[in-house]
């Protein structure tokens, strides 16, 4: 599989100017998911994993989490399996107008040019085969999770993915780590807004509806 490593690092520009490139291509009207499939297809899956994960943890317009989280599940599961990044027509077709992606980029970059100086590679044994196959299956998961309709659901299993793509992405296990401890907290949080809704949901049809007595 495909991917950047610290050798190559002198030689490319950061994903976050990467990033920024696309966002400012002023020859584009409208970013589709290919487009992003195609700009950083050779920075590997994990890459891909973090551009769309990511937007997903800060406040974004209505229908960017439909738009973004989608290619999550195919790519994780890619991940998990040791395959090539791809994405079916249907979802790599779908977009977003390029000033609304240059917002969206403007929001994320500065965070992750902040993680690009803090990344490095250490404890690369947890970010690395086949540690890397259990971390595409525990994104896998956790993208699932941010697909569903729960209130605030989204953010924190969004972050963890975000986390471990940015470790296996620079084989830093510390991120790796890092994104572990964000997905039990997920899990938790989830978990427990599910059972909220669970409760609040049998109290309307017992109390309300009287479907109960």
């Amino acid at each position: 599989m495909p991917r950047s490593n610290a050798d190559d690092a002198p030689h490319r520009l950061p994903l976050s100017a990467m990033l920024e490139q696309l966002a400012h291509d002023e020859s584009r009207e409208r970013i589709a998911v290919g487009d992003l499939l195609a700009a950083l297809g050779d920075r590997a899956l994990a890459a891909l994993l973090f551009v769309f994960a990511f937007p997903n943890v800060l406040p974004m317009p209505p229908g960017t989490s439909a738009i973004l989280g989608a290619p999550l599940v195919f790519l994780a599961a890619q991940l998990a399996f040791g395959l090539k990044p791809w994405l079916p027509k249907v979802i790599a077709s779908r977009s977003m107008a390029r000033a609304d992606f240059a917002q969206l980029i403007v929001r994320v970059a500065p965070w992750l040019a902040r993680a690009e100086r803090l990344l490095k590679p250490r404890w690369s044994a947890l970010a690395a085969p086949p540690m890397e196959y259990l971390i595409g299956l525990l994104c896998l998961l956790l993208s699932v999770i941010v697909l569903l309709p729960v209130p605030l659901g989204n953010m924190l299993p969004a972050l963890a993915v975000s986390l471990f793509a940015l470790g296996v992405l620079e084989r830093d296990g510390v991120w790796v780590i890092a994104g572990a401890a964000v997905s039990v907290v997920a899990a938790v949080v989830v978990s427990g807004v599910v059972w909220a809704m669970v409760k609040g949901a049998v109290y309307f049809a017992t109390q309300v509806l009287g479907l109960g007595g």
